[in-house]
């Protein structure tokens, strides 16, 4: 059965396992192109599955510790352009109620009494008129101007609603954690806005009001977790060995201690870095305590796993899939876990250390009809000696096919097993989907990771030989070729078009251009600039003007389509009208397609009928050009 754009309505997706008292929760959301929306309700399984909390705007729920009752994050009673979030509770059968709202959420917890919550959320005015800034980042990606904002961490009484602030100053606080006795909160903080990459593990006894940083200047600290007897925890996070390629790690720490790497002899990194465009709303933690190991998630090429680090610095696979585990949580000695593979969208499943029990089967209908195929999976050596993995969708025929080699942002995400909606349109409209895992990607070592000052060299020659590879072993036309990407991947593509002229079309992407406007425009651009590229606009100029495909504009004769999002202020719209001009003059047919109120999420969370719209405009370009 063929697909088209709209059925992306057809998918339901399944996530945020969570568990609390025995019970199990979990949130299932309809995309809704009708009502242009996702529609989120929570659901258990205590025998069979069924709604607990219909919705449809419920998102995200925790039980709390006893089962007893369910906090969740909701924007019901809230306007379509107001910002902000509710978090309520209910007991378990009941009704909602509000508890507080919050102009954003980051993280929430439960207090192991089920008294309280800590939340982690967002605080300011943002103006809605003339703009006063004085301080970065000007705009954060997917929140907006946020120079006035910052975001702190709050203790909610679960029945009153009352709200306590329990840190101070212009800082930004990420994660937090209860302690198991429940007397402290451990939470992440950056404290210096122009380099927010600077992250410290702080506990607060909440008693006594007394603070302890127990550790100092990490990046990427995205979890923490407490020793079951509450005198350490681990966390995630790096100490930018290789800048921001370096692999994510676990650490370690008692009080008064220093911390320790578990995982730093592990050739991963911590975290999944698959790419996926059907991804529900999660609040999931992905790190425990389990006696006295520490369970993690990993990236293994294209795959994602469950992996155990021992006190001694022991690494081994839990679960270990061909697919992705997308989000876990121990259960006693299981593993309750959402997972995908590359043709078959997320599900819940339970694993008992030896079998794993598929617990939901919301996409076994459409899955039945569509009828999906299996990406094919090669591993090619390149030029200079190592291995890059790569994988073909090939459509319906025996070809050769019309095909799009496909580019992955980041650069240090990576493509693999990740369900991806688009690739399967594509397939169904009679294109292949060539993707892999240059330079740069995650999934690998960290030297294959680090492309630091080096964009644009061995990452492009690696997609090329991928693309060369791919015409010689599978049944594809050289002559009927596209490229695409977003992000880095839309970066890519414009590099690309102005290196080669191999392309019958090419599709950019909330890409970039220049990376001197980068470095100025954007919520990292400044830090991430200087660290990626190796330039500043005043030092070391000529190399980000050198990286930038602005400045080849004329070299370009590839048709090229252009999309970006208004709101975009992780690549800001400027690349894009950057671009379309620089072609434009230069007498390159391109068009230039700019969704409103859309951030650089538009592919992966936008609002439904944009992300039909943006499908549309893809299909019509690449079938007028290839």
């Amino acid at each position: 059965m063929a697909i088209g754009p709209e059925d992306l309505g057809k998918l339901v997706l399944v996530s945020g396992p969570e568990t609390g008292g025995g019970r199990i929760l979990f949130t299932v959301t309809r995309i809704s192109l009708e009502n242009d929306r996702y529609e989120s309700s929570v659901w258990t399984c205590d025998g069979g599955c069924r709604a607990v909390l219909p919705g449809p705007f419920d998102v995200s729920a925790k039980p709390s510790p006893d089962g007893s009752r369910i906090a969740l994050l909701s924007r019901r009673g809230f306007g379509e352009k107001e910002k902000g979030v509710g978090l309520w509770v209910a007991e378990w059968g009941g009704e909602p109620r509000l508890l507080a709202k919050f102009l954003g959420v980051l993280d929430y917890a439960w207090a192991p009494s089920g008294e309280a919550l800590a939340v982690v959320a967002y605080e300011g005015s943002p103006e809605a008129d003339v703009k006063h800034a004085e301080r970065l980042p000007l705009w954060i990606n997917d929140f907006g101007f946020a120079y006035n904002v910052s975001s702190h961490l709050y203790l909610v009484d679960a029945y009153s609603g009352v709200v306590e602030k329990l840190t101070e100053g212009d800082v930004r606080v990420l994660k937090a954690a209860f302690s198991p006795d429940g007397r402290r909160v451990a939470y992440a903080v950056a404290r210096d806005w122009l380099r927010p990459y600077l992250q410290d593990v702080v506990v607060l006894d909440l008693k006594s009001g007394e603070r302890a940083t127990w550790a100092s200047g990490y990046t990427s600290v995205t979890e923490i977790a407490w020793h079951p007897n509450g005198r350490g925890l681990a966390f995630t996070g790096h100490l930018r060995p290789r800048g921001f390629s370096s692999h994510s790690r676990v650490w370690v720490v008692e009080e008064g201690g220093e911390p320790r790497c578990l995982t730093c002899s592990f050739k991963y990194g911590v975290g999944n870095g698959v790419n996926s465009d059907a991804r529900g709303p999660s609040y999931t933690r992905s790190l425990y305590w389990d006696g006295g190991s520490v369970l993690f998630q990993a990236t293994v090429g294209g795959s994602v796993g469950v992996y155990r680090a021992s006190l001694s610095g022991e690494v081994e696979a839990v679960l270990a899939p061909r697919g992705v585990v997308d989000e876990f949580i121990p259960v006693g000695r299981d593993i309750l876990y959402t997972y995908m593979e590359a043709d078959k969208p997320k599900e819940l499943y339970l694993w008992d250390g030896s079998e794993a029990k598929k617990v939901t089967r919301f996409n076994d209908f459409v899955l039945e009809r569509w009828r999906l195929k299996r990406p094919q999976r090669f591993v090619m050596k390149a030029s200079d000696g190592a291995e890059v993995e790569g994988w073909v969708l090939l459509p319906e025929g025996a070809g050769p096919h019309k095909w799009v080699l496909y580019i992955h942002g980041g650069p240090k995400t990576a493509y693999g097993e990740g369900f991806m909606f688009e690739f399967h349109l594509l397939a169904s409209r009679g294109y292949a989907v060539v993707f892999s895992n240059p330079r740069g990607s995650d999934g690998y070592d960290e030297e294959f990771a680090d492309i630091r000052c080096r964009y644009g060299e061995r990452d492009f020659q690696d997609l090329m030989e991928v693309a060369d590879y791919a015409v010689r072993n599978f049944p594809l036309d050289p002559q009927k070729a596209a490229v695409a990407g977003g992000s880095y991947g839309g970066f890519m593509t414009n590099w690309i078009i102005t290196r080669v002229d191999k392309f019958k079309a090419a599709v950019t992407q909330r890409s970039i251009c220049d990376w001197v406007s980068m470095y100025g425009t954007t919520d990292i651009g400044w830090y991430f600039v200087e660290d990626q590229l190796c330039c500043t606009p005043w030092r070391d100029r000529e190399r980000c003007i050198e990286k930038s495909p602005l400045y080849y504009a004329d070299r370009v004769k590839t048709p090229t389509l252009i999309i970006h999002s208004m709101e975009d202020y992780r690549t800001w719209l400027d690349q894009g009208v950057l671009f379309f001009t620089a072609l434009r003059l230069h007498g390159v047919e391109a068009r230039l397609t700019i969704f409103p109120e859309e951030s650089h999420e538009l592919t992966r969370k936008g609002k439904p009928r944009h992300r039909v719209e943006n499908f549309k405009e893809i299909l019509s370009w690449l079938d007028k050009h290839v």
